[in-house]
């Protein structure tokens, strides 16, 4: 393994492979709801028919009830979606969208697979 370790102010290590100076700046990402390791490319959720970045809840959630999805008010604790009554398809996302990590936006994009796209930014 070759690389550098570096520790985070919790005390975990990670090895960075190939390092560049951003992969040790501790950044905000660019735009919200992107990429969260340092260094990392930021990811981008786009809406394929339109070509659109969703960049907040309000966008996500009018494309997702064009799609037949539902707000589903059992958690307080996070924001969530379902398909339908016969589905056991549901979605569970952060309450602040600033906070949307990859697998969110994967997670969308499994379930929705012609209409959602992960991008780099």
């Amino acid at each position: 393994m070759s690389g550098v370790w570096i520790f985070d102010k919790n005390g975990v290590a990670r090895l960075v492979t190939n390092p560049t100076r951003e992969s040790f700046e501790q950044k905000e990402p660019a735009v919200p709801g992107t990429a969260t390791a340092p260094g990392a490319r930021p990811r981008l959720l786009v809406y394929l028919p339109e070509n659109q970045v969703i960049r907040s809840y309000t966008e996500l959630e009018e494309r997702l009830t064009q799609l037949g999805w539902s707000r589903y008010h059992h958690d307080p604790s996070l924001i969530q979606f379902h398909k339908s009554d016969s589905s056991s398809h549901l979605l569970s996302l952060p309450k602040n969208f600033a906070k949307f990590k990859s697998f969110h936006f994967y997670d969308i994009v499994v379930k929705n697979r012609s209409f959602f796209e992960v991008r780099e930014a």
